[in-house]
């Protein structure tokens, strides 16, 4: 037989494109189309749809970037088109290539009520299944015209900086309106046409079976029978009468499509999905859009198709539906009762998982379930979080405490070094706990159901022969809206046939429930899921990390302060107020939003919120210490306060006490060369007249913390353009071009402090260097004016120390780092995450670095000529990528870090908690004694609060921070009646016996890194 494979193949895509797909709509006419459209902010829909309207014609220009515009359509179904199922087909002028990303629309009746989206690869509404003719129809259609910021598939550079994500764009920096900008889209087709149900379906069988020959291997005889029906059904289609030869063209592709799949076929489970950012590419505003045209598409789909099933994973987006489209919101509610509809994830947002602290991803927990148990009834069991950028290793102990069983992700398929081994496995976290986890080898949170998707998922899954089930999240995200009926289309082609997976429709728990019965001995993967991409997010809009940082703290002061107020003097506890502000907080780390890797607009909007939270946290701090505080007495003395988890300066943990003399630093000696030295009689810095730091000594060791011939604190600057993905990426050739910021403006003294001036280009950069009396930690307080584009600023600490590996905290723990790069997997980890602290030691003596806003850190090593090695660990300060914001940390900037010399993990772990809680002066005289304690240096207090449910039980969360056994006494400040081991939504469990209660104390053991909630009920 002559080989006529690519003529036969390339024949199917020009027909099925050109003629088929256009003739599903082909009898049509166009529609009466009328517009108003507003330039500013979103309008309510009962004033979108009451005009007032002008009437506009296909081809029209609408949308300047961000506006919104109202299309009203009228017609009249005509009387021959009776018995028929017509459609509207209305295309808003959308791209080509995306699936979401630009112009959406949502559309509805005359009386508000929402039908269905409009998006890109979604662009029809029915009017009559089966017409009667002669009806007359009336819609509503909110258009948003978002700007496409980026082009995914586009051939040039997407990645190219634009303004198109300037706040407010229609608005000038004084408030003024500005010029309409030009429109961005044009109308494409506003057309009344017949559904063609047989030509649709001739497409679809096309489709798949199209999707299908081109997985197999060429020479495989099933490859070339499908290629024979097909070749048979295009011969029959007349192509000026496609819609009378549909149905002869279908039967012959009948027996291709009805070949059942081979027993051993491996199985898919098919769960819709629209994975909606948060914020993004455009801001919060319409992210609340984006979910409400979402949903009403996927509700209208689960009317036509019942076994459909869709998950939805962030309650703050159902949050918003409920408070801003109750009308959308009933249909949730309709749909969950179905079971069509599933609340999924656990959390409140898909949060960044390497930059939010521990009480935050706890948080993220408690408000996300709280929020489906009680709209919904639904115990979430699964943690489904496809796209952020890293999992840190306590996420393992965390889903386990909130009664989470499963873990699925994506995003370790995008790693640029090493593929991850399994698709299904345990993860085991830093305490030992271990959640069964999926990795959909389809390598998609965004999957069609195509031929593509299905074949690549066979091929890739790692765990064959072992397991043979996977899960393929399918649906347009972002504003693509969601599953379309013709992806339903393909899964019900592709349930059994011959040469394909089996795909079953289903939800996430099916899966979850079957994956783990058929293999329950998966592999184990220890520690981290380090993503091998995206490493700038750890520094990237400076001023969204700080602003989160400096929230969550405040957030533990609050709660602590109030709960203290509250047992101790009666004064209400502001419980509707943290809720909210939690939820506040909760939202911005969301993970584009706090790894810095959105449009202006967002990080603007991000700043203002964190900086509203600040406020009222300090607020409700302030007024809880005043009522603690006691009367200040005639002398004006002062009660200092300390919310840190361990005793300050004869402070106790969680406590006040009056003090007349505040702490002091050391005063600055000026020394040799022009340079300055601060001693204390435990550490004493040398400073030279560059303002570099040439000697940081341990006097009580007798031992140099730099490295021979090194300067500590230098700062250097790197060019930093990656090769993609600008705010997100950092790529290894950054470290090959280095400035080292030698030269200084000024380095002057104060008394109390060292003072450093350096300018590089535009920038200028201020340091005060202290150290204070009885301190082992130098603190360096640091203001920029940072006018650098497509550089990173890096501050280097060469230490005298040969540390195979570094320690970096992250929520609830830390984990330990090689410091060389043996293996590909140790070069890839060439930026990694440290919270408050990252510490460097060999066996008896070490040093850490603390911040109160850093959290990109590096660290290398080398052997000197001498034989001794020299370990380098550098804080990454600053960055200035031009995408998607190209003001991004420009302008002022002031930041802290410090240098803790002679520090153990104990050590770093109280100077990172003291680091970032400043002791608290507020007038008064009363002591306050600390409302609970721990008499272990190594179990720390992470939350004090009081119980969610009003009940006014005290909440207390701990957990072992050394990585070691610990056995401590938990001291209750008040008569205690019971102790109660909780999980994190503060229900008993099951497992735990309550603990005795002997004198208002609770006896307590904890593995190494674990982490114990326990519920204070006072007595009487």
């Amino acid at each position: 037989m002559h080989d006529d494979r690519t003529l036969t193949e390339r024949r199917l895509a020009r027909v099925l494109d050109q003629r088929l797909r256009p003739a599903v709509h082909a009898r049509s006419l166009p529609l009466e189309v009328s517009a108003h459209h507003i330039s500013g902010e979103p309008v309510p829909v009962s004033e979108g749809i009451a005009g007032p309207y002008e009437p506009v014609a296909t081809g029209s220009s609408w949308g300047p970037a961000w506006s919104t515009s109202w299309f009203r359509i009228r017609g009249t179904v005509p009387a021959e088109w009776a018995g028929e199922r017509v459609e509207a087909v209305l295309d808003l002028g959308f791209g080509a290539t995306q699936p979401g990303f630009s112009a959406e629309g949502l559309v509805y009746r005359a009386d508000g009520t929402p039908v269905k989206a409009l998006n890109p690869r979604n662009t029809w509404l029915l009017i009559a299944e089966r017409a009667e003719g002669g009806e007359d129809f009336e819609f509503h259609i909110e258009a948003a015209a978002n700007p496409l910021i980026f082009d995914f598939d586009a051939a040039g550079d997407p990645f190219v900086p634009t303004r198109a994500g300037d706040v407010a764009p229609w608005l000038r920096a004084d408030g003024t309106a500005r010029a309409a900008e030009e429109p961005l889209y044009r109308l494409t087709r506003m057309d009344l046409a017949v559904f063609d149900r047989t030509v649709w379906e001739l497409v679809q069988d096309l489709d798949v079976l199209s999707g299908l020959m081109h997985q197999l291997p060429d020479d495989s005889t099933r490859r070339s029978r499908i290629r024979h029906a097909v070749s048979g059904a295009l011969d029959a289609i007349d192509l000026q009468d496609i819609g009378g030869t549909a149905g002869a063209a279908r039967a012959l592709l009948a027996p291709a499509l009805a070949a059942p799949a081979h027993a051993s076929a491996h199985r898919v489970s098919a769960v819709g999905h629209a994975h909606i950012d948060t914020a993004w590419l455009w801001p919060v505003r319409e992210t609340v859009r984006k979910a409400a045209r979402t949903v009403s598409n996927v509700t209208a789909l689960m009317d036509d198709h019942p076994g459909f099933r869709f998950v939805m994973s962030q309650a703050q987006q159902l949050a918003w539906l409920k408070e801003e489209r109750p009308e959308v919101y009933a249909r949730v509610r309709e749909k969950v009762a179905t079971g069509q509809f599933l609340p999924t994830g656990s959390l409140w947002v898909e949060p960044d998982t390497n930059l939010s602290g521990g009480e935050s991803l706890v948080r993220q927990f408690v408000h996300g379930k709280r929020f489906y148990l009680e709209e919904f009834g639904v115990e979430t069991r699964d943690m489904w979080l496809p796209d952020t950028f890293g999992y840190n290793a306590a996420l393992p102990q965390l889903m386990k405490l909130a009664g989470i069983d499963w873990f699925l992700t994506q995003k370790i398929s995008w790693n640029t070094t090493n593929a991850f081994p399994h698709h299904t496995f345990w993860w085991e976290g830093i305490d030992g706990s271990r959640i069964f986890s999926h990795f959909p080898p389809v390598d998609s949170y965004n999957g069609d159901l195509s031929g593509a998707d299905i074949g690549h998922t066979e091929r890739n899954f790692r765990d064959k022969g072992a397991a043979n089930r996977s899960l393929v999240p399918f649906g347009y995200g972002d504003g693509g809206g969601g599953p379309t009926r013709e992806m339903l289309a393909r899964a019900d082609r592709l349930a059994d046939l011959e040469g394909s997976a089996k795909v079953e429709l289903e939800g996430p728990a099916d899966f979850f429930t079957r994956a783990q019965q058929e293999y329950a001995d998966a592999p184990v993967w220890v520690g981290e899921l380090y993503l091998e991409l995206h490493r700038g997010t750890l520094t990237s809009q400076l001023a969204t990390k700080q602003g989160n940082r400096r929230c969550e703290h405040l957030l533990r002061e609050a709660e602590l302060w109030s709960a203290t107020a509250t047992v101790r003097t009666g004064e209400p506890y502001p419980y509707a107020a943290l809720d909210r502000i939690w939820k506040t907080v909760l939202l911005q780390q969301f993970h584009d939003i706090l790894p810095g890797s959105s449009i202006a607009w967002v990080h603007r909007e991000t700043e203002q919120a964190h900086r509203e939270a600040a406020r009222e946290l300090n607020a409700i701090v302030e007024a809880a210490q005043r009522a603690l505080a006691g009367s200040p007495d005639a002398d004006g003395g002062e009660v200092v306060f300390n919310a840190a988890p361990h005793d300050r300066d004869g402070i106790p943990a969680l406590g006040a006490v009056p003090r007349d003399t505040p702490p002091r630093t050391v005063p600055v000696r000026t020394g040799l060369d022009g340079g300055f030295v601060l001693d204390n009689g435990l550490v004493r810095v040398t400073v030279d007249g560059r303002g570099l730091i040439t000697s940081a000594y341990d006097l009580t060791a007798g031992r140099e913390a730099l490295a021979p011939g090194t300067v500590g604190n230098l700062l250097q600057l790197h060019q930093d353009f990656p090769n993609q993905w600008d705010a997100w990426d950092i790529d290894a050739f950054y470290r090959n071009t280095v400035r080292d910021l030698v030269q200084a403006d000024e380095v002057t003294t104060d008394g109390d402090a060292v003072e450093v001036v350096r300018s590089v280009n535009g920038s200028r950069i201020r340091q005060r260097l202290s150290l204070g009396e009885g301190a082992r930690r130098l603190d360096i307080d640091t203001t920029v004016d940072w006018r650098e584009r497509e550089k990173i600023l890096k501050a280097a600490f060469p230490f005298d120390l040969r540390a195979g590996h570094s320690t970096g905290e992250i929520p609830f723990g830390h984990v330990q780092r090689p410091t060389h790069s043996n293996t590909s997997w140790d070069a890839a980890r060439f930026e990694i995450c440290a919270h408050r602290f990252l510490h460097l030691a060999e066996p008896g003596w070490g040093t850490a670095l603390v911040n109160d806003s850093t959290y990109g850190h590096d660290v290398t090593h080398d052997v000197r000529h001498d034989g001794g090695t020299t370990t380098t660990a550098r804080l990454s300060l600053l960055r200035a990528p031009l995408f998607p914001d190209p003001e991004a940390d420009q302008g002022e900037h002031r930041f802290r870090y410090g240098l803790v010399i002679g520090a153990d993990i104990g050590d770093a772990v109280r100077e990172g908690y003291r680091f970032n809680l400043a002791e608290r002066t507020v007038p008064g005289t009363a002591a306050v004694a600390p409302l609970v304690g721990v008499d272990h240096s190594g179990v720390v207090i992470e939350a004090v609060k009081l119980a969610d449910d009003g009940s006014g039980d005290v909440i207390v969360r701990l957990y072992e921070s050394l990585g070691g056994r610990a056995t401590t006494t938990l001291h209750a400040g008040f008569p205690l009646a019971t102790a109660t081991v909780t999980d994190l939504l503060e229900r008993p469990l099951a497992e735990e016996p309550e603990p005795a209660v002997t004198d208002d104390r609770v006896p307590l053991a904890l593995r190494p890194f674990q982490i114990i909630t326990v519920r204070l009920t006072p007595r009487g």
